[in-house]
C-alpha cells in the first residue's frame, strides 16, 4: 500500500512537473520558426481576414491545460480569442484607401490540427473555421498544435485600394508570412516575407509602386556597405564635378542593365550564381583599391565603373528578388523606379564624399598618402571578402560547359560589347562637343 501511495506521489509530481513546464513555455518560450498563413478577401460591405498561427507563438496567455499538459478545449474559447486578440488583431493594421480600419470583430479562432490541409484554398480555410469544431475530449499538447482565426472588418467598397501593415515578426525569431490576396473578379495575389514588411500594398497604383521602389533603392545604396566601399574607390582620385558625373552616370547605366535583364528572368538560375556574383563584386572592390595604389589613373575609369557596373546590377537584382512581389502589375515602373533610388543615394553619397576627401587631403594628410592609406584600408576588406565569399562559392558545383552556356555567355559578351562601343561612342561626341565650345 505504502509502495501503491509513493507511486501515485510520484505520478501526481510528474503531471505537475510537465503542466508547469508547459505553462512556463506558454510564457517565456519564444520558438525559433514560425509560419503565419493569411487571407484577405474583401466582399460586398465587409473584408475577411483569415490567419493561421502556431499556437506555441501565443506567448504571454493563459491557456487552460489539463493531465500532463493537454489542451482543455472545453476550457480555451476565451484563452484562444485573447490571443487572437493580443497577437494579431493589435499587430495588424489594415487601411482602405489612406483611412486605417477600426479594430476588427474576431468571428471564431479555434484550434486546428499541424495535420490540416484547409489553408491551401480560402474557400477551404473559410469553411474549415466555419465547420465543426475539434471534440474536447481530445488529447492534444498545447505547443504542437495550429490556431485558425477569421476576423472581419467594416468597409465603404470591395473595390477600394487596401494595404497591410502586419507586425508579426514578435511570434518568433524567423517569422515567414504567406498572404493571398483576393480581389473581386481578378487573380489571387500571394506575398511571401519574414519578419515586418511595412505597409504592403496589396493592389498598389503605378505612382505607390514607384515611390516604394524609389524609397527601397535609396535606403539600399545606403545600407550596402560593398557598394559604397566599391563608390568610395571610385571617387578617391575623382573630386572635380565633370569626372564624377561621367564615372556615376556610367555605373548607373550598367547597372540598370543588368538589374532589368535578371529581374525578367535573363540570369542562371543555379545555386552557384549569387556567390559567384558576390565574389566578383569583392575581386571589382580590390581591383579598385589595387589601382588607386598603383596608378591613380582616372581617363579609364568611366569604362571601369561600366563593366564593374554590370556585376554589380546582379548584386541589386538580388537584394530587389523578394520586393518584387510588391510591385503588383508595374513591375518595369518599380524597376526603374529602383534605379532612380540608387542613383539619388549615390548622389548623396558622393555629394558627402566628394568634399570630405578634399577637406582630408587638404589638412590632414596629402593627397597620394591619403589615396594609399584608404584604398589599402578598402583593399583589405575586400581581400576577406573575397576569400570568405570564394570558399562559398566552392561550395556549389559549377555548370557543365555545354552548348546552352557558351550560347548564354556570347549574347551576354555582344550585349556587353555593343554597349560598351555605345557608351564610347557618347563618350567621343561629348568631348568633341566640350572641344568645340572651347575653341569658341
Amino acid at each position: 500500500m505504502l509502495g501503491d501511495v509513493v507511486q501515485r506521489m510520484t505520478m501526481a509530481l510528474a503531471a505537475a512537473l510537465i503542466g508547469a513546464l508547459a505553462c512556463g513555455a506558454a510564457a517565456h518560450d519564444v520558438p525559433d520558426d514560425v509560419k503565419v498563413q493569411a487571407f484577405i478577401k474583401p466582399a460586398g460591405d465587409r473584408l475577411h481576414l483569415l490567419v493561421r498561427v502556431p499556437l506555441s507563438a501565443m506567448r504571454e496567455v493563459d491557456v487552460p491545460l489539463r493531465g500532463p499538459g493537454y489542451l482543455d478545449l472545453a476550457r480555451a474559447d476565451a484563452a484562444l480569442r485573447n490571443a487572437a486578440t493580443l497577437w494579431l488583431a493589435n499587430n495588424i493594421e489594415i487601411r482602405e484607401g489612406e483611412e486605417r480600419l477600426p479594430a476588427p470583430k474576431l468571428v471564431d479562432a479555434r484550434v486546428t490540427l499541424p495535420s490540416d490541409r484547409s489553408f491551401g484554398s480560402y474557400e477551404e480555410a473559410l469553411a474549415h473555421i466555419r465547420g465543426p469544431r475539434l471534440p474536447d475530449s481530445m488529447d492534444l499538447i498545447w505547443n504542437q498544435q495550429l490556431l485558425d482565426v477569421l476576423f472581419e472588418y467594416p468597409i465603404r467598397s470591395e473595390r477600394s485600394d487596401f494595404a497591410i501593415h502586419p507586425s508579426l515578426e514578435r511570434l518568433g525569431l524567423r517569422v515567414a508570412t504567406v498572404l493571398r490576396f483576393l480581389p473581386p473578379g481578378g487573380a489571387v495575389r500571394a506575398f511571401e516575407y519574414h519578419g515586418d514588411p511595412g505597409l504592403i500594398r496589396l493592389d498598389p497604383r503605378w505612382h505607390q509602386a514607384a515611390l516604394q521602389f524609389v524609397k527601397l533603392g535609396f535606403i539600399h545604396i545606403l545600407e550596402g556597405a560593398d557598394h559604397l566601399l566599391f563608390l568610395l574607390c571610385l571617387v578617391i582620385p575623382l573630386r572635380r564635378l565633370w569626372p564624377l558625373v561621367v564615372v556615376a552616370t556610367s555605373f548607373t547605366i550598367a547597372h540598370s542593365i543588368t538589374l532589368i535583364a535578371a529581374s525578367f528572368g535573363y540570369v542562371p538560375a543555379g545555386l552557384w550564381f549569387p556567390p559567384l556574383i558576390e565574389t566578383l563584386i569583392a575581386i571589382s572592390i580590390l581591383y579598385m583599391a589595387v589601382e588607386n595604389v598603383v596608378s591613380g589613373a582616372v581617363r579609364r575609369r568611366w569604362m571601369l565603373a561600366f563593366g564593374f557596373g554590370l556585376i554589380h546590377g546582379f548584386g541589386f537584382s538580388f537584394a530587389l528578388r523578394e520586393s518584387l512581389q510588391f510591385a503588383g502589375s508595374h513591375l518595369l515602373t518599380s524597376l526603374l523606379s529602383f534605379n532612380v533610388g540608387v542613383e539619388l543615394g549615390q548622389i548623396f553619397v558622393l555629394v558627402l564624399l566628394a568634399p570630405a576627401l578634399a577637406a582630408l587631403f587638404r589638412f590632414v594628410v596629402p593627397e597620394r598618402l591619403g589615396t594609399i592609406i584608404l584604398s589599402l584600408l578598402v583593399g583589405h576588406t575586400a581581400w576577406h571578402w573575397m576569400l570568405e565569399r570564394g570558399a562559398l562559392l566552392q561550395k556549389f558545383p559549377l555548370p557543365a560547359l555545354d552548348a546552352a552556356l557558351l550560347a548564354s555567355a556570347m549574347r551576354w559578351l555582344m550585349l556587353i560589347l555593343v554597349l560598351g562601343g555605345l557608351a564610347w561612342l557618347a563618350r567621343r561626341a561629348l568631348r568633341h562637343r566640350r572641344e568645340r565650345r572651347g575653341i569658341r
